[in-house]
Order: structure tokens, then sequence, then C-alpha cells
């Protein structure tokens, strides 16, 4: 699994492409095949349960947040769009605290 160092500088960074090419390199064998960023990563058979436990160690490292139980719904983590809303709350969480 390919992980990333935590920067100031990669903090700011857009998380949305990080996240989708994670997807594409840990899930897909590297090969993106053009799935829509709001499409279901479940119901596509692009991740399974087991799957979304790896994304979320990613999210952990990467992004430095923790992802709690009552965050592991699909609100959260159905999608690449969902993925990234919620890291996006979860560093503004931290950074306001």
């Amino acid at each position: 699994m390919r992980t990333a160092t935590l920067t100031e500088t990669t903090l700011n960074a857009p998380a949305l492409p990080e996240i989708r090419a994670f997807i594409v390199e840990n899930f897909l064998l590297g090969k993106d095949s053009g799935f829509d960023n709001g499409e279901s990563l479940l119901e596509s058979g692009i991740i399974d349960s087991t799957g979304i436990m790896h994304v979320v160690a990613f999210l952990e490292e990467r992004f430095g947040i923790a992802v709690d139980d009552e965050d592991m719904i699909a609100d959260n983590l159905e999608s690449v769009n969902r993925i990234t809303a919620f890291v996006e709350r979860k560093q503004t969480l931290r950074t306001a605290a």
C-alpha cells in the first residue's frame, strides 16, 4: 500500500486527486477506469469492505485525521467526492481545535 509523508505543504494540497490516485493505484492496479468521483465505490465493486479499511488507514496517515467508528458510514466513505468532503471537514475541525 502506498502512503505519503505528512507535511505542512501537502496538508494544503487538494485531497481529491490524492484520494483518487490512492484508489486507482491500490484497487485498480494503477489503471484508471474513468469511474466518476461521485460513483459508489462499493456498489461498483472497486472497493470491498476490507478495502474501506485500507482507505481509512491511508486517510489517517496521509491527512492526519482520526476516523472514528461513528465516521464509518456511507455518507463519508461511499465515493471519492464523499471521502474528499469528509477529509476536508475533519481537517477543518482539527485546525479549529
